[in-house]
């Protein structure tokens, strides 16, 4: 199998030598990891890979190449892909999705641990196991109100509580055309931060008038520079739920770009944690400490927080609750943190606004921003604009 994955790796353009294949196998006979895939994929890409910006070729070459291993390899607690290949999607009526048990968070967990452990063959359209189509709390393309999403795309309920998989997602486009002329206009109310600065920009209409009332003697007339001098920053959810909300959060980040000479923009996903990141010029993910924010950027920067808070409520108040990683501290408590660094913050989001109320973690991030929730609308960011420059 290895020798096979060596060429593999060579044919998809990845300059893999020898000497690094066979450290790789003295690494694999000393046994320095568990017999897992994904400290096999870490692994190979530590003694593989020399250049970091080959590390999304990688990735796909792997990819590719693990798709072929349940049909080589014995059966182990890994979950085998064709398991989780949707061949029939549940629907059900709303009094059956009622009468489906949640189970809460740490049960959950534990029912999905002993299912790794049983599971010996594929299911679909069931109860109880890790499968396709059916009401089980563990699979994809099924249907269950607080369940464990595992391969496979969503199957539009949103009611994972957590996702099964590496998560990628790319960055907002900062070049983006505005698309309406009403949106233009209400992104312009951004403009309602103080303005600062000294008469750089020509006014080229007063010049006019002036110059013609002037019997034509050229009369130049200056105004305050477009660009706001306030210090803004823009922290973007990005990926999941917000995927349905890329062409209207792209605009505002655009226009932002335009308006704000001092703008600052983090990701994240969902809910804000110990981390955020920016993206590099190969689309890979660089992470800063949440820490390390809350110190650089002092109180008088105003924060703009974007995202649909469309979420399991695990993600916000329960440690560990992160759809992608382990947190050791809840989402509310880093959120906590950073409304009391930045005293000036709001909450766009792009849901419509007559959702929220179907929305438990709607309900609870807007308590925690005390109420400084608001559409992406035209009135919805001028009361956002008039709630920062206070």
């Amino acid at each position: 199998m290895f020798i096979d994955f060596f060429y593999h790796l060579k044919n998809h353009k990845i300059p893999v030598s020898v000497k690094e294949y066979l450290t790789l196998l003295e690494v694999l006979r000393e046994r320095v990891m568990p017999p897992s895939l994904d400290d096999f994929y870490h692994l190979a890409r530590l003694t593989l890979v020399k250049d970091e910006t080959l590390f999304d070729r990688f990735d796909q070459a792997f990819g590719l190449f693990v798709k072929n291993l349940p049909a080589t390899l014995p059966a182990g607690p890994d979950i085998p892909l064709d398991w989780l290949i949707s061949q029939m999607q549940k629907n059900l009526t709303p009094e059956e999705k009622a009468a489906l048990e949640k189970h809460g968070w740490d049960k959950l967990m534990e029912m999905f641990k002993e299912r790794l452990q049983e599971q010996k063959e594929r299911h679909a359209g069931g109860s109880k196991w890790v499968g396709t189509g059916g009401t089980s709390p563990f699979g994809n393309s099924g249907y269950h109100p607080e369940g464990i999403r595992v391969g496979g795309p969503s199957a539009g309920n949103r009611t994972a509580v957590k996702v099964w998989e590496e998560r990628r997602f790319r960055e907002y486009d900062d070049q983006q055309e505005l698309g309406t002329r009403n949106f233009k206009v209400a992104l312009r109310r951004l403009r309602r931060f103080a303005r600062e600065g000294a008469a750089e920009e020509l006014d080229l209409d007063d010049t006019i008038r002036s110059t013609a009332r002037n019997a034509g003697f050229l009369d130049v007339k200056m105004v305050p520079e477009r660009h706001n001098a306030v210090n803004v920053l823009m922290l973007l959810d990005v990926g999941g739920s917000m995927d349905d909300h890329i062409a209207r959060v792209e605009e505002l980040f655009s226009a932002s770009r335009s308006e704000f000479r001092n703008l600052e923009v983090w990701y994240f996903h969902n809910c804000p944690y110990e981390r955020f990141w920016r993206y590099d010029a190969g689309g890979r993910r660089v992470y800063t400490d949440t820490w390390e924010l809350l110190r650089t950027y002092n109180t008088n920067w105003r924060v703009i927080f974007v995202g649909d808070a469309t979420m399991s409520p695990y993600e916000i108040v329960h440690p560990g609750g992160s759809v992608e990683h382990y947190n050791k501290e809840a989402g509310a408590v880093w959120l906590a943190r950073i409304l009391d660094a930045w005293p000036k913050a709001v909450w766009l989001n792009p849901e419509p606004q007559a959702y929220w109320q179907y929305r438990q973690s709607i309900d609870v991030i807007r308590n925690i921003m005390q109420n400084h929730m608001y559409p992406v609308t035209m009135t919805g960011i001028e009361a956002a604009m008039r709630q920062l420059s206070k």
